[in-house]
């Protein structure tokens, strides 16, 4: 009896102190208020647990919770699908968090015209979150996407601050029309050739790329190079009715990349002398080279450069949800490498969202930006050609304009970097203004209108006082050229969503989209400007009144379209997709103005199959296959139409003015239309550890538009007609793995491989069209060839040098036209003379494998990202080998022409001094580089502060960073850097590619940066 009296007391004990320490602890807790979402907006329903107990709540429809819990507590957070999230309370009143998918395939991603979870998706949608590009220092949305989205092949065509890059999205589909995909930001249609220097990278949401036909259909004539849909950042998810305040701050410093190898400036004046003596002209250096200047060029004008950014967000929601909003704030300065480049930037973004009741939504999106560019006036290849020995002023200090070795005036770049001005200004309003209504459930009426003004003004001067002029005695000039534009899109949808029976879902949307763009174009030039004083802001100043220009354009597009789209889903196993769109463009003539662009799309979740139900290996499996067609346009405004010219013509011995017919019309021109098939495989393996998604896909465009060959007697040679077809097709293999997770460290790894296969089928009747790049080199350079890719590289090849007078007899060439030591190319055809009749395919600027391999490993507070991208198998177009191989001693040449044949060295296969003086230099296999290579594109080490821990109640996370880019490269390309383009991603650059003649390189770049979340 006594001993169980004992035990009584002693639980009585323990009970009391169990008590006292529960009583403690509530006494101490308080209630926690937040909102739980993701990505894709607040998850209802989400569990929220104090951890150790059985205290918890759920979140409302909007996301919102409310709980007690102590200091002490930690709270856990948790979602089916989600990765779950622990918060320490600490000082905290208020928690907002965002849980992340375990399972790629439960990720909800934009698609055209709506939104819909990756599990459902029967088309192929490359997605890059605001997570895959943070802490990546940026000037441009589209120079993060490179090698991070399989089948998408992202160039870099200069490092000139502010550059764009070209896009080929499963290859170019097209010859004379763009290439480039269509760019859509927040539901905007902003076209093909929309600056993207007008974003910030920071205002990013995520961004997807759609592929195949069933996801570009909706978007009929302008789809069928792709569609990147760029999504950006709401108030939606901060919730609570406080407002989240993130500032962002780097500062960069661009470090002058490795130079190419070139003679030492005595290799090169024996060089040029030994050139002259082979030519019979006197030696332009015949003294000591010590005697003649030294001049590096580049070290004159290229130095390391700075790079500042600063981003200032303000972004919320009211605590009844019903307004949310995101404005934002960004200066960007970038000083370019080359003196007198670089780029200014102010960017302002708000974007807010009303619930005006049960039924009604309405909201707007603004992004206005500033942008001045210093365009640059020295160009990086020009500097490459400079002998060292060129001074840079003359014996009584002024700039020296007079190149003694060709005896011509010399175009002094330090002096030009001085005195020339080329900038342009841009203003560019872009805005969104929607109202979304819902009657009844699951039925959405949306309309929007899209606003876009552009402003746009160069102002270029060329000083009076440039030493290269003063030679001639010619006076200075200035132009200025500008454009304004302003545009509209209006789109109007319907989306109804309804489950009928225990098995069906069906999601119909139909839509019609109206836009209209007009450009009004301005330009004035003035020659023989006399001072400086003014540069280009008088232009009346030009005494040259019959070298002055004056012009002016006007562009209007429109385009109708109404469209179409039905999700069905049975079992939730079985997806079918149907799409269909008619767009009407202002760019054809009546009776091909509209046509219309189907698809449809399957998905079978294999996964969800009950002989599926027993194995752990597959989480989901999923096959899917699309076929479909899309469009491009391809032509400009009023191709479809006649021009006049000008056309004077003597009467009575007096020239008279007139006009000629200097184009023919052809009503006939439609539009390029491209069918495509794809068929793909996605994974989750593992409990969702793994994710991996093969495509393949084949595409083929038909009625190319070209200009083709026509009768004389027509009075014209040519006329632009649909005629030709080619091919693409390829396969696309992701990779997204979470290697390592424990408590303190992880470890996740994404791979993403591509390769395109591009041909031509038919040119019309020709065999080939020949391209002509480069005046110096003349045709034969670059060729769209049938069989082969668009475009393909071309030329003789280049056999070495002549060893002895009798090969050269007996070659079968042309007497005198050969050198011993000379360079020595194939005469395919046997007829004695070296021409566009003995040309090769020499290779293709398009890759056959694009690859991005990107870690990033967390430790505790730690993270670490590391980015390699890389092409295998495509070639590069080197036009500097011209000067710096072939030709005379009067510019620059590659470090290995001081082992050219010589008689002391005859069995050199490097040409002798001189010898383009006898032989004519074709285009051939020397131009032609290996463009393979591998980049660390980024890498990031950022610390996380612990503020729960620091105490620093006011702070919800603060991060520093230090991140570099372009660290390291491995490429055989004599120029260094094969990621290049000097024709840029328009006009001719639309088709030649891979051309290098020495562009503005890309810089090294190491910054530092803080991130923080008030």
């Amino acid at each position: 009896m006594k001993k169980k009296q004992c035990i009584k007391n002693r639980l009585t004990s323990v009970a009391t102190v169990l008590l006292l320490f529960i009583g403690t602890a509530f006494s101490s807790a308080q209630t926690i208020t937040g909102n739980v979402g993701s990505e894709d907006g607040p998850l209802p329903g989400a569990s929220v647990v104090v951890k150790g107990s059985t205290r918890g709540t759920v979140t409302d429809f909007d996301g919102n919770y409310a709980i007690e819990a102590g200091a002490e507590d930690t709270l856990v957070f948790s979602y089916i699908g989600y990765s779950p999230k622990e918060v320490l309370v600490g000082n905290q009143n208020q928690i907002n968090v965002n849980l992340s998918a375990d399972n790629e395939l439960d990720e909800v991603v934009v698609i055209g015209y709506g939104t819909q979870r990756k599990s459902d998706l029967t088309g192929s949608v490359a997605s890059v979150d605001a997570e895959d590009i943070a802490n990546i220092p940026s000037s441009r949305v589209d120079q993060v996407l490179q090698g991070r989205a399989a089948g998408v092949q992202v160039t870099q065509t200069s490092g000139a601050p502010g550059a764009g890059t070209s896009i080929r999205v499963r290859g170019g589909n097209s010859i004379t029309g763009s290439n480039e995909p269509l760019w859509v930001i927040d539901g905007i249609i902003v076209g093909t050739n929309f600056n993207l220097n007008n974003l910030n990278a920071n205002d990013i949401e995520s961004i997807e790329v759609l592929k195949d036909a069933s996801s570009i259909a909706i978007y009929g004539s302008r789809g069928a190079n792709g569609v990147v849909l760029v999504t950006t950042k709401s108030g939606a998810r901060v919730g609570g009715g406080k407002p989240q305040v993130s500032v962002g701050l780097y500062t960069s410093t661009q470090l002058v990349p490795e130079r190419p190898d070139y003679l030492s400036q005595a290799e090169q004046i024996d060089y040029t002398n030994e050139d002259a003596r082979f030519r019979s002209v006197s030696e332009p250096f015949p003294n000591d080279p010590s005697t003649y200047p030294d001049n590096d060029y580049f070290d004159l004008l290229l130095d390391a450069s700075n790079i500042y950014n600063a981003d200032v967000s303000i972004a919320g929601a009211s605590e009844n949800g019903n307004v949310n909003y995101y404005n934002s704030l960004n200066f960007f300065d970038q000083d370019g490498l080359i003196k007198n480049s670089g780029i200014e930037k102010y960017i302002f973004r708000s974007n807010i969202d009303f619930k005006l009741g049960d039924k009604l939504k309405a909201g707007f999106r603004i992004n206005y930006s500033r942008i001045k560019q210093e365009n640059g006036v020295v160009g990086y290849g020009g500097l490459l050609n400079i002998l060292p020995t060129q001074p840079v002023y003359n014996e009584d200090g002024s700039f020296n304009g007079f190149n003694e070795v060709v005896g011509a005036p010399f175009g002094n770049p330090v002096a030009i970097a001085q005195l020339d001005t080329d900038e342009t200004f841009s203003n560019n309003l872009l805005g969104t203004v929607y109202l979304e209504y819902s009657p009844i459930s699951n039925l959405i009426i949306r309309s929007t209108f899209n606003p876009e003004i552009n402003n746009f003004k160069r102002n270029e001067f060329t000083s009076s006082q440039r030493p290269d002029l003063l030679v001639v005695g010619e006076n200075g000039n200035a132009r200025i050229s500008g454009a304004s534009s302003f545009g509209w899109n209006n789109e109007n949808t319907v989306q109804y969503q309804t489950d009928f029976g225990e098995n069906h879902s069906l999601t119909v949307l139909g839509g019609a989209s109206f836009q209209r763009t007009a450009v009004e174009t301005f330009e004035a030039q003035a020659f023989g400007i006399t001072t400086d004083a003014t540069e280009f802001n008088n232009i009346g100043l030009g005494t040259d009144p019959t070298r002055n220009l004056v012009g002016s354009g006007f562009n209007e597009f429109q385009i109708a379209s109404f469209f179409g789209r039905v999700n069905y889903a049975f079992k939730d196993k079985y997806l079918l997709t149907l799409v269909g769109r008619s767009d009407g463009s202002s760019v054809f003539a009546p009776g091909n103005k509209y046509n219309f662009y189907p698809s449809i799309a399957g998905a079978w979740k294999i996964s969800e199959e009950s002989f599926m139900q027993d194995q752990d290996i597959f989480r989901d499996l999923k096959l899917r296959a699309s076929y479909g067609q899309s469009g491009n346009q391809a032509i400009s405004s009023y191709n479809t139409l006649g021009v006049l010219v000008e056309a004077n013509t003597p009467l009575n011995g007096i020239q008279q003015p007139g006009l000629s017919l200097g184009r023919p019309s052809n009503p006939d021109l439609k539009w390029e239309t491209t069918s495509s098939f794809d068929i793909a495989l996605e994974a989750s393996l593992f409990g969702g550890r793994l994710f991996t998604e093969f495509n393949y896909y084949y595409k083929k465009t038909e009625d190319l538009l070209l200009d083709v060959t026509i009768a004389r007697q027509t009075g014209f040679t040519s006329q632009l007609q649909n005629v030709g077809s080619l091919e693409n097709k390829g396969w696309e293999f992701l990779v997204n793995s979470t290697n390592i997770t424990t408590d303190n460290f992880n470890w996740k790894t994404t791979l993403t491989l591509s390769s395109n296969e591009n041909k031509v089928l038919d040119l019309g009747g020709q065999e080939f069209i020949d391209v002509v790049v480069d005046q110096i080199t003349g045709a034969g350079s670059l060729r769209i060839l049938v069989g082969e890719t668009v475009p393909v590289f071309t030329g003789v090849n280049y056999l070495g040098t002549w060893k002895s007078q009798a090969d050269i007899d007996a070659s079968g060439l042309l007497p005198g036209t050969q050198v011993l030591g000379g360079p020595r190319f194939e005469d395919l055809n046997g007829d004695g003379i070296i021409s566009t009749e003995d040309n090769v395919v020499l290779g293709s600027p398009f890759p056959d494998l694009i690859y991005g391999f990107d870690n990033t490993l967390s430790y505790k507070n730690l993270d670490l990202n590391f980015f390699f991208q890389g092409t295998v198998g495509n070639e590069v177009y080197n036009l500097r080998t011209w000067n710096n191989y072939f030709a005379r001693g009067e510019t620059t040449k590659y470090a290995d022409i001081a082992d050219r044949w010589t008689p002391d060295n005859p069995n050199s296969n490097i040409p002798r001094a001189g010898s383009d003086a006898v032989t004519s230099i074709p285009s051939n296999s020397k131009y032609v580089e290996d463009g393979s290579h591998l980049r660390l594109k980024t890498a990031t080490l950022t610390y996380n502060f612990p503020v729960n821990k620091l105490g620093w109640n006011s702070v919800k996370n603060m991060s520093v960073y230090v991140s570099g880019t372009n660290l390291l490269l491995f490429s055989d390309f004599r120029l260094i850097d094969p990621e290049t383009s000097q024709f840029g991603r328009d006009g001719l650059g639309n088709i030649a590619q891979g051309f290098s003649n020495g562009e503005y390189p890309n810089a090294r770049i190491l910054s530092l940066g803080l991130n923080v979340t008030f």
